[in-house]
């Protein structure tokens, strides 16, 4: 199959769940009803359009590993693919109307660090997730500030921001890449043209896209020995997201390599650190929210989040009783500080990037909280940084396997929508094996 025929396919997926979500299987605005209001067959036409979406975006990446695809024909696909996108309602997510709502509690002068959106009341508030209206949030003021000035834009300005980081991402990924020995159609293949990519930050409008964006210029500054611009890019993306913040890793070391004398390794750190803490103070101070946001970064924690580690400690809750659920989030979060440890040791042989990536993943998934979009905090460096391998591999297997986990609505499914969602899956399977046949062994080794 040629990269216009998988472009083709793959846009035939996003154009399905673009119709799907419309038809009322999206994260729809309580006051903005569908204009045909057919959730059922939408969830159907949704999973079926993601699986064609899947296959395309798989097919596409074997073509580029045998240096058949270039990252301008990347770009184009990505561009072609996330167009229906735009169009529809907010996907598999309701976090973005959380956004709005707190920008609207900024705006007001409420504090957002100890309030949920539930002070903030109105038809806003009908709009959030249940789960959500009472916390508060946990967000970085480079975020709270955004969401401020975008507040009268609503969701479309949420979402614009989400694709201009995403492009911004995407051009940031080849010339990164190259410095970390990557071919750079790999690199934007699995770090931008990814489906969780498509689904959740351009679909779902999340914040997680500036912080990557912010995320991937640092490290792009950082591989060019400018440390402090980098140092202050990390800090502004841990503002957005905290998760960020271990790109300082990445900062110290490659700011140690350009020093001499003794213990350059500890004052590379110290250099990156004091840089971001100064970042940090001054943006505090400048967006005026206090550092209330410190306080807040527990939320995750304390919400009633789905994570390995929660599914272990309600598992063995029987047993073990109520601190199960504890001990197995802090044995998670021990894990992930023992990998970030191995990582920093073997950096060397890693590279700085790749290290990263395998720390940010292991963050995503033994963390407090875990959400299919999350994997791309790991996923972007080690799309940049990762040799073609097992690596690589299971982190494109992996997209495809948490592509699937969220409804288009953003709640858990009931046993009809579960059987909706797989007779659509199943339906696209069976109408992509036929195309196969249909086409010979033209397809089949493509």
């Amino acid at each position: 199959m040629s990269n216009a025929a998988a472009r083709t396919l793959g846009l035939g997926g996003t154009c399905l769940i673009a119709l799907g979500g419309a038809s009322g299987a999206g994260a729809l605005s309580t006051g903005d009803p569908a204009p045909w209001h057919r959730p059922g067959l939408g969830l159907y036409g949704t999973y079926a359009g993601l699986v064609v979406l899947l296959a395309a975006w798989w097919l596409l990446g074997r073509r580029v590993g045998r240096a058949a695809s270039t990252p301008r024909e990347l770009t184009l696909t990505l561009i072609v693919w996330a167009a229906p996108l735009l169009a529809a309602p907010p996907l598999f997510s309701r976090d973005v109307y959380s956004y709005v709502a707190q920008g609207a509690m900024a705006r007001a002068g409420m504090d957002v660090y100890l309030h949920g959106p539930d002070l903030l009341g109105g038809p806003l508030l009908r709009d959030v997730a249940p789960a959500w209206r009472h916390t508060p949030a946990p967000y970085g003021p480079v975020f709270l500030t955004v969401a401020d000035a975008l507040e009268p834009t609503g969701v479309l300005g949420l979402r614009l921001l989400a694709l201009a980081a995403v492009v911004l991402l995407a051009a940031l990924l080849p010339p990164l890449a190259r410095r970390c020995g990557v071919d750079p159609a790999a690199a934007l293949w699995l770090g931008a043209l990814n489906p969780l990519v498509l689904l959740h930050l351009v679909a779902g409008a999340h914040n997680d896209a500036l912080m990557l964006a912010l995320a991937a210029a640092a490290l792009r500054a950082a591989l060019d020995s400018r440390p402090v611009l980098a140092a202050v890019l990390v800090a502004l993306a841990a503002l957005v997201k905290a998760p960020a913040a271990l790109g300082l890793g990445v900062v110290a070391s490659v700011w140690a390599a350009d020093l001499t004398g003794r213990l350059r390794t500890l004052r590379g750190l110290l250099g990156a650190l004091a840089v971001a803490a100064v970042t940090a103070a001054a943006v505090t101070a400048a967006a005026g929210t206090g550092y209330g946001w410190v306080g807040a970064l527990g939320t995750p924690v304390t919400s009633d989040n789905w994570s390995l580690t929660g599914l272990l400690g309600r598992l063995t809750a029987p047993l073990a009783g109520p601190e199960a659920l504890p001990a197995w989030r802090a044995a998670g979060l021990a894990v992930t500080c023992c990998a970030a440890l191995a990582a920093w040791r073997h950096r060397a042989r890693l590279g700085p990037v790749h290290a990263l990536g395998l720390v940010l993943l292991a963050l995503a998934l033994l963390g407090p909280a875990l959400r299919p979009w999350y994997l791309l905090w790991g996923l972007v460096p080690l799309a940049a940084a990762a040799p073609p391998g097992r690596t690589r591999r299971c982190a494109a297997a992996a997209s495809c396997l948490f592509s699937l986990t969220v409804l288009p609505s953003g709640f858990p499914p009931d046993a009809r929508q579960l059987a909706l969602a797989v007779a659509g899956a199943g339906t696209a399977v069976l109408a992509l094996l036929a195309l196969r046949a249909s086409r010979g062994p033209r397809m089949a080794s493509a």
